[in-house]
């Protein structure tokens, strides 16, 4: 059963600014505010499926959601992270094409969602809204490009220690200086693109080396330097 929701106030929302909402003028927001909706996702809950259609763009308002495929053998692999902020289903919604990929709550989480009449007129509206979109679209391509070049040309290590130095940008810390998300050794593993046992015989290996500590599912990451070295970037 849904939790009672407060639907939250666009003009108030305190992810807007990171959003490619920020540029709407408070008229736009208002009409913004009344034609979209909210919903409460628990941990582990489904926002959208993989191969379903999109009717509009989702927006998360708190929490975190990972949006993940499944591979041809069945196994997931994890596409992206949403956090407050980013959108999700605009390219189901732009190319008329099934979702590739389905959106999980990592933990409790709010949601809204823009039907794609609403959509369109603001890109109709306003200018710098499909600017926008259209850096958002851009970065996810270059991000995909990375991610293909990284899989192709570097090592599981290399791999792990960049993904590492990514969560700790995508997710910041919490009060304990640990990466601010939880993730399993199997949900790491996704990620990376190697086998469960070689993420966790890494994490040791990286653990014994001073680079991380570990506390179940939290990660602190002690070496950044290290860390950069290992992923062969640029510190």
């Amino acid at each position: 059963m849904k939790e009672k929701l407060e639907i939250p106030s666009c003009q108030k929302c305190g992810a807007r600014q990171k959003s490619v909402f920020c540029s709407l003028n408070s008229d736009q927001l208002v009409q913004l505010n009344e034609e979209k909706g909210c919903d409460f996702y628990s941990k582990g809950e489904i926002i959208f499926k993989e191969g379903s259609y999109s009717k509009g763009l989702f927006c998360v308002n708190k929490g975190k959601v990972k949006l993940s495929r499944l591979g041809q053998s069945g196994k997931e692999q994890i596409v992206r992270f949403a956090t407050a902020g980013d959108v999700m289903g605009y390219n189901s919604m732009l190319s008329k094409r099934a979702l590739g990929a389905s959106a999980i709550a990592l933990e409790d989480s709010v949601v809204c969602f823009v039907p794609a009449a609403h959509f369109f007129e603001l890109i109709k509206q306003e200018p710098e809204f499909s600017l926008k979109m259209l850096e958002l679209t851009a970065k996810n391509w270059d991000n995909a490009s990375k991610l293909i070049t990284n899989m192709a040309q570097k090592t599981t290590k290399q791999r792990l220690a960049e993904m590492l130095l990514w969560l700790k940008e995508t997710f910041g810390l919490d009060k304990d200086d640990c990466i601010d998300v939880q993730l399993s050794r199997e949900e790491i593993a996704n990620m990376v693109g190697t086998a469960t046992e070689a993420v966790i015989r890494l994490l040791a290996d990286f653990k014994k080396n001073k680079l991380i500590s570990l506390e179940g599912k939290r990660i602190k990451l002690l070496d950044i330097h290290g860390l950069v070295m290992i992923a062969d970037l640029v510190d």
